[in-house]
């Protein structure tokens, strides 16, 4: 006897596109973006740090690079990426460790994380 597979009409798992976007999976998607950013930004970090260590013409690159507005939109944006990367992190280390796991506790930390972006957003806003 043969046994037949059966012919998938789509994919097992719907696409994003499916869903009713939660803050669970605002949080969740926006914890691998600001993985992705961060991990982009070691070259540039090595080449501040380069800069910043050489000799008295690659201070002065660097120093101008960092006050211009693409330097100052760079480091705004690892700065809230960090923040919220650390701050996702802790809260699912806290769903690993078996705390907050009702839906309601885990859309109010979704929450909170997202909150605290946003406020780390507007500081880093101000003093850059």
């Amino acid at each position: 006897m043969r046994s037949r597979l059966p012919t998938s009409q789509g994919p097992l798992s719907p696409r994003v596109s499916i869903y009713r976007w939660q803050p669970a999976m605002i949080a969740s998607f926006a914890h691998r973006v600001s993985g992705l950013v961060l991990v982009l930004f070691v070259p540039l970090y090595l080449w501040l740090l380069h800069g910043m260590t050489g000799s008295p013409e690659d201070f002065n690159q660097v120093y101008a690079w960092m006050h211009s507005f693409l330097g100052k939109l760079s480091l705004w944006l690892v700065g809230v990426a960090l923040v919220y990367h650390f701050s996702n992190g802790l809260r699912f280390l806290s769903l690993d460790a078996g705390w907050c796991e009702s839906r309601e506790m885990m859309r109010l930390s979704a929450r909170i994380v997202l909150g605290i972006a946003v406020l780390a957003a507007i500081i880093l806003a101000v003093l850059l």
